[in-house]
């Protein structure tokens, strides 16, 4: 849908990802559409060049999630969520159903994480 304005439905998928997970990586996000890892690598590396996203590391795994300070997140997001609204219901289903997710991401453990050669505690 939105591939004209962005250029890329790669680039799409990758925001639709992140806007309805609130974080992805690069194997998740082309597993989820079924698609080549090595295109959304790209698209993941131009946002984040773009100032779009940013990258953190969880364990060994490398997280991207929006830039709250991007200047246009808030506009980015309203339109991403009317776009998800329009998806075909099985993919907005499984693209907003996050439980599987929660599971696999809920330790009880503090979880740490490293942004841009600082580390924080969540």
């Amino acid at each position: 849908m939105l591939e004209p304005l962005l250029g890329s439905g790669i680039r799409e998928q990758v925001l639709l990802f992140i806007q309805a997970r609130g974080s992805g990586y690069a194997r998740e996000i082309a597993g989820f559409f079924q698609t080549s890892i090595d295109p959304v690598q790209k698209q993941l590396k131009r946002l984040e060049a773009g100032g779009i996203l940013l990258s953190c590391f969880k364990g060994r795994t490398l997280l991207y999630r929006f830039n709250p300070r991007y200047k246009f997140i808030g506009e980015l997001s309203s339109l991403l969520k009317k776009v998800i609204k329009f998806y075909p219901s099985d993919i907005r289903d499984n693209l907003t159903d996050v439980s599987e997710w929660d599971r696999k991401n809920t330790s009880g453990k503090r979880n740490r994480y490293t942004v841009r050669g600082y580390r924080k505690d969540e």
